[in-house]
């Protein structure tokens, strides 16, 4: 048994707006949201860095869209031994993790735990990551980093036409925020998505679809996704304070 990480990266971040960094309009020869600068790297390198410290992770596998032409203009010397590169992404997150899932079924056995964490997640904490490995390896399903969900919910109502208008409160009672890395079978998470089709916004939705139930390992708010332009600072300040 072995462990691999799946990064999917072929989207452009459709909700950062494709704004340049210090930019207050959207450009659109902008790079996507996984290139971004941050702290001077790709934003993607800081998923990559943790991730490859892990010492229990054999290898990362990167996902990327076949007309990427921003990969090869960053310099990735050094990581050879522990990096992959699969030009095979979809059209989707869950088109992109399966693509990926299937070019490295020449590396990986079906019982071969795969986890699958964003590219837009760059203050995953190591200790996070590794208590994830701790937790699910003996899991007979597999599990994810998650959030209890503090804040108070609300569902808005259908009619939006004068703005968003609270039509419930939701019971917050049982309710996780997912996070990533999300670890599965490679096989298993292999069917769920195959099985799921191309809707599914995590691997762990693909999996409860076939009636099982992850286990949810606590993580915290530093393990953010950056979304929104606004999360670069505040991803920023994350990992400057990440290991004190």
């Amino acid at each position: 048994m072995s462990f691999y990480a799946l990064i999917p990266a072929a989207g452009t971040g459709s909700r950062m707006g494709a704004a340049a960094p210090n930019q207050a309009a959207p450009n659109q020869n902008a790079a996507p949201k996984q290139y971004l600068p941050l702290n001077s790297i790709p934003l993607i390198a800081h998923a990559l860095i943790v991730l490859a410290r892990e010492p229990r992770i054999a290898k990362l596998f990167v996902v990327i869209s076949p007309n990427d032409t921003w990969w090869d203009n960053y310099e990735w010397a050094g990581w050879e031994n522990r990096l992959q590169v699969l030009r095979c992404g979809g059209a989707t997150r869950a088109e992109t993790v399966l693509n990926g899932l299937q070019a490295m079924a020449v590396e990986c056995a079906a019982d071969d735990w795969v986890l699958v964490h964003d590219a837009a997640r760059p203050c995953l904490p190591a200790e996070r990551l590794s208590q994830l490995l701790d937790e699910v390896a003996d899991d007979v399903v597999g599990g994810l980093l998650a959030v209890p969900v503090a804040d108070t919910l609300k569902r808005a109502a259908a009619d939006g036409a004068s703005g968003a208008r609270a039509e419930a409160t939701v019971p917050r009672a049982g309710l996780w925020q997912a996070q990533t890395p999300q670890m599965f079978r490679h096989g298993k998470l292999s069917e769920a998505l195959s099985a799921a089709g191309s809707d599914m916004t995590d691997e762990a939705s693909a999996i409860e679809r076939l009636g099982l139930q992850p286990r949810l390992v606590e993580s915290d708010s530093r393990n953010l996704k950056v979304t929104y332009p606004q999360d670069l600072r505040l991803a920023s300040l994350i990992l400057e304070h990440l290991n004190d």
